[in-house]
């Protein structure tokens, strides 16, 4: 007699595009930084729904405005007003100093926005020649055409070529690239102030410097794509501040909604005032649940969450020190607040997703040898202990040696 999950996952198999390959468990509620199988059994999860589930799972706040809203309205369209959307879009700027939002539904949709306006800004300007766009080998920005124009990755390009013209890839290790690529025919350089796809790699202060400099010297637009490393996820507002970025745009998802799908373009007036009516738009884009899902995450953003996040990266990134110091294959640890990346040996990596599944932890591996971990912002010191101590456990079992 087959199980329920596999009667699903035999229906899924007919029916959904096989575009994602799952693991296969199957859950069914959360609390907190924990997720619950159909069996019952209880998994601590370091990965958030890559970064989305910011204030953890079945968040009582959250789940109890949700449910008021949509008792009352759900959805009208962008063709009327409501009350939400200008209170989100003024927290915004209050955190980030960009004074305009476009709301969507992912950060994948923002970056689309985003790119779509620095070119626009190009064309009121009478510059219709400034249309090139620089972005950073290690990218990633998402997967739809305009996004996966400036996403690295040959697997990823590929098969979709020819994307859109007019994109150069430079190294972020080299200035002297970057300074050479941003002329007066770039519309605008996007950078991931962390690239989290790229093996959680901050960007190092002299790029960011050659990045500012460069769009400062050829008055090119910057945009930073905060979409997983924004919002508090590194213990602080945004990471492009850290490194000294002042974008023109920026995109924003993930976090945002706290498991609501939503995303926001951010632009400066400078840009802003280039855009007309019709230029851009979605259908869905800063409906009332989501504006409301939003509006709690920055009540808890502005209300010491942040502070939070802080302290608990400085734990976690203490024990993960501690934990590659004691073996010869797990090598160094990146990132800043609760966005961590791991580089292990590639026979860990190739194990450690599954053992660490065996010890009821929930990870991800990225860039080959990159473990990654997306906490959510609310973990425990008690789960980040926990955490460790499961961790240190799943590395054993897929071959780290300790000493």
């Amino acid at each position: 007699m087959t199980t329920q999950s596999e009667q699903i996952i035999a229906k899924e198999a007919e029916h959904v595009l096989q575009v994602y390959k799952r693991i296969p468990v199957m859950f069914v509620r959360g609390k907190d930084s924990h997720l619950i199988d159909e069996h019952g059994q209880k998994y601590l999860d370091l990965l958030s729904g890559i970064g989305v589930a910011s204030l953890g799972h079945a968040h009582t706040g959250l789940a109890n405005i949700i449910g008021k809203q949509a008792h009352e309205l759900v959805h009208t369209s962008n063709l009327y007003f409501h009350p939400l959307q200008a209170e989100v879009a003024s927290r915004l700027s209050r955190i980030s100093g960009l004074e305009r939002t476009f709301f969507c539904n992912s950060g994948t949709e923002a970056v689309e926005a985003c790119l779509k306006f620095a070119r626009r800004y190009w064309y009121s300007q009478g510059n219709t020649n400034r249309s090139g766009i620089v972005a950073f080998e290690g990218s990633f920005h998402g997967r739809t055409f305009g996004s996966l124009s400036v996403t690295a990755g040959e697997p990823y390009r590929v098969p979709f070529s020819p994307l859109l013209p007019g994109i150069r890839f430079v190294s972020p290790m080299d200035i002297d690239q970057i300074k050479a690529a941003i002329t007066d025919r770039t519309a605008a350089v996007i950078v991931e102030p962390i690239q989290g796809e790229g093996g959680v790699r901050p960007i190092p202060a002299a790029t960011a410097h050659a990045i500012s400099d460069a769009c400062r010297t050829t008055k090119t637009l910057l945009i930073a794509d905060e979409v997983q490393c924004g919002l508090g996820r590194t213990g602080q507002p945004f990471y492009s501040s850290e490194l000294g970025l002042t974008p023109d745009l920026m995109s924003l998802g993930k976090a945002l909604g706290a498991g609501i799908p939503i995303g926001a373009a951010l632009l400066s007036d400078k840009v802003s005032n280039s855009v007309s009516y019709g230029d851009h738009g979605s259908t869905y884009g800063g409906n009332l649940l989501a504006c409301q899902a939003a509006l709690v995450f920055l009540n808890a953003l502005e209300d010491g969450l942040i502070q939070r996040v802080a302290e608990a990266g400085q734990r976690l990134r203490s024990g993960l020190d501690t934990l590659i110091s004691a073996s010869d294959q797990l090598h160094e640890v990146r990132g800043a607040g609760l966005m961590c990346g791991i580089e292990v040996d590639i026979a860990v990596a190739d194990q450690v997703v599954s053992t660490a599944l065996n010890h009821k932890l929930l990870i991800n591996r990225t860039a080959g040898t990159v473990v990654r971990l997306l906490p959510p912002l609310t973990i425990s010191d008690q789960d980040i202990d926990d955490g460790l101590l499961r961790l240190r456990a799943a590395f054993a079992d897929a071959g780290a040696q300790f000493h």
